[in-house]
């Protein structure tokens, strides 16, 4: 991220599988630093997945860390469909 400007939401398209629990993928995002919330809508169920919508807000969000641990659930994200930046406040 350029400096001085933070990520402050994403919005995440993504296919889990049906045994990969919603609130435990969640979770295990919004246990990360500079991540505030974490809201996952299920959009779309198929016979073995399920197509969700992650949305994360945060003071500073780091998305590669996001992307790792969204792979870790075996869930693979497909778009990227919104974000939001803001510069940092900096006090002297």
């Amino acid at each position: 991220m350029a400096q001085g400007v933070s990520l402050k939401k994403v919005v995440i398209d993504a296919l889990k599988p049906h045994e990969i629990d919603i609130l435990d993928l969640s979770k295990a995002i919004c246990l990360h630093n500079g991540i505030n919330s974490v809201s996952i809508s299920v959009i779309e169920m198929d016979v073995k997945t399920e197509t969700i919508k992650i949305t994360v807000t945060g003071d500073d969000i780091d998305l590669n860390e996001i992307k790792k641990i969204v792979e870790r659930y075996s869930t693979a994200i497909r778009s990227i469909d919104e974000i939001s930046v803001a510069k940092q406040n900096h006090r002297h």
